[in-house]
């Protein structure tokens, strides 16, 4: 059996994950009072609930007492000494991220109140919240994902929690957008040349022949693609064997279009074949 308890800050886009766990067949409840967990649990362990409790979803949230939530390790301890397989999912955003979502949305947040701005609002809610969000050891930054994004991203995270399987994530961005969050691995690859200054390969981007022909015949565009490569291949391995589940590398050019793209297409097709699953995605090409 597999549980996951679904947390956040309101607006980061605990909804829209627990849809996509729903979606992909598990029974999913939002807001159930925590001390209504256990009880559950033992109903879903029993022989007479059959599968329907297989794979089971839980939305935590603000709405919860502080009280409860301070006891959230407690619970969680608990679980796992009956030996349910609990996994804590956390949605975070920026404050100002936060706040123009609320601003678009002319939701009210559940902690507001006469006395308080939206913005103490939020702040009170992530100190409120900050004992289940300890229990994360990376939690999901939706400050730069839209809905389609967020939905991938959660899915990813199902997808890799197949025990012993290690699911990466190759990503392309340019640093002129900014850096991506919740990344791993880093590797700076605007040292290489760039197809922006030929003409012919302005308007054409990473994944096309023609940009791939040109930095293929570039020897550092080789040897960059090659010194990752072997830097991953000695290194993935020690990350599944501590059974991490996923792991995302970046790869940035300044505009994520040509060099960053182009790279993080040859390392996806050379590492599926040596991986449980592998993903890639390009940032900032629409």
């Amino acid at each position: 059996m597999k549980l996951v308890i679904v947390s956040g800050l309101s607006g980061a886009g605990k909804t829209v994950a627990l849809k996509q766990f729903e979606d992909l067949g598990w029974y999913c409840i939002d807001n159930i009072p925590l001390a209504l967990i256990e009880p559950m649990m033992r109903r879903a362990l029993s022989k007479r609930a059959g599968k329907r409790y297989e794979r089971l979803a839980l939305g935590i949230d603000a709405r919860e007492t502080a009280a409860q939530i301070r006891r959230f390790p407690n619970y969680l301890t608990r679980l796992r000494a009956k030996g349910v397989d609990v996994q804590v999912l956390f949605l975070t955003a920026q404050d100002e991220v936060l706040l123009r979502r609320y601003s678009e949305t002319r939701r009210k947040h559940p902690l507001s109140s006469g006395k308080l701005s939206l913005l103490e609002a939020v702040r009170k809610e992530r100190q409120l919240l900050q004992p289940i969000a300890n229990f994360v050891e990376e939690p999901l930054d939706t400050s730069h994902m839209n809905l389609h994004e967020l939905r991938e991203a959660v899915y990813q995270r199902i997808s890799e929690a197949v025990a012993g399987q290690l699911s990466v994530l190759f990503l392309s961005f340019g640093f002129k957008n900014g850096t991506p969050a919740g990344v791993d691995y880093l590797f700076d690859v605007r040292c290489l040349p760039n197809p922006h200054w030929e003409p012919g390969l302005r308007k054409l981007t990473g994944r096309d022949a023609k940009v791939g022909e040109w930095l293929k015949s570039h020897t550092p565009v080789t040897a960059m693609i090659h010194d990752v490569q072997g830097f991953l291949e000695t290194w993935l391995p020690a990350f599944r064997a501590q059974d991490r589940a996923y792991l995302t590398i970046a790869i940035g050019c300044t505009g994520g279009q040509h060099r960053s793209v182009y790279i993080v297409e040859r390392l996806a097709e050379h590492f599926r074949e040596r991986l449980d699953q592998v993903m890639h995605k390009h940032r900032d090409l629409p």
